[in-house]
């Protein structure tokens, strides 16, 4: 593959088209290819449409299968930052490096626990110019975070959800119901833990959404990221990291048990029928 080739403006369809072209150089089938890395048809079909990001795993296969030395592998972390802003992409290498992310969600679930339709009609209202392909691509790039919360070993996941997460209808009744029930999903796995901050918990200890990662070995501060206006900003900050933690402490114990939140959910899940 080039790699000096002109970044085209959507980096899944470069995939898709460097993965049919290794197809075809090959003489091989997308069903040998299907057969070889252990994903189904529809998939790979996917992949080389360019409807859908490849995950690192995928992208590691075609490499040993095309015996391409890891170009497949480094052209997917290339086009995984495509949709997000530059800004943001310092604090997803951090995010994925972290073993503990501790995430308080003011009044929007936040993107890696996001649906595609949930995250779709954020974008859209946010940027009702873009294209549909811009706005595809930036739904790919927020649900391949997910990878970090899938991947083995993930990081320990801690949410404080605002109770106006469920309320706020964003995508329509159909699209929360979905959300809804992603998150009492995401919420019954062993390395992510749900907390639903309740309106009548009083004045919260923090009004804006937040994120503290930590990491592991001494040679890493833990960092603390905000966003204001749509630019975010990674501090390590002793003294803020010191004042979001002691602020996040005191939402966890004002917020309701996860016990109790997956009784919530599941109310909000009713409510959206």
């Amino acid at each position: 593959m080039c790699e000096s080739s002109p970044e085209p403006a959507n980096g899944l369809q470069w995939f898709g088209k460097e993965l049919e072209a290794a197809l075809l150089h090959a003489g091989k089938s997308q069903s040998e290819l299907s057969e070889a890395t252990g994903y189904k048809q529809p998939y790979v079909s996917k992949i080389k449409h360019g409807h859908a990001m490849p995950s690192e795993h995928f992208a590691v296969s075609c490499d040993t299968y095309f015996d391409t030395s890891g170009s497949f592998a480094r052209l997917r972390r290339r086009i995984s930052r495509h949709g997000h802003p530059e800004w943001f992409v310092p604090y997803l290498e951090l995010e994925a490096q972290a073993v503990a992310i501790r995430d308080f969600s003011s009044y929007l679930v936040m993107g890696p626990l996001q649906t595609w339709a949930y995250a779709e009609a954020l974008y859209r209202a946010a940027n009702p110019r873009d294209s549909d392909d811009t706005i595809r691509e930036k739904i790919t790039a927020r649900m391949s975070r997910r990878e970090v919360l899938e991947r083995p070993n993930p990081p320990l996941l801690w949410v404080v959800l605002d109770e106006s997460c469920l309320h706020r209808v964003v995508g329509g009744r159909a699209a929360m119901h979905e959300q809804m029930e992603h998150l009492l999903a995401m919420a019954q796995t062993p390395d992510i833990t749900l907390q639903i901050l309740p309106y009548d918990s009083g004045a919260p200890a923090a009004a804006e959404a937040y994120t503290l990662l930590t990491f592991d070995g001494p040679d890493q501060s833990p960092v603390l990221y905000a966003e204001v206006q749509g630019v975010g900003h990674v501090t390590d900050s002793a003294s803020t990291v010191v004042t979001g933690t002691d602020r996040y402490e005191r939402l966890c114990a004002d917020a309701l048990s996860p016990k109790k939140t997956l009784r919530v959910l599941r109310e909000a899940i009713k409510e959206f029928a």
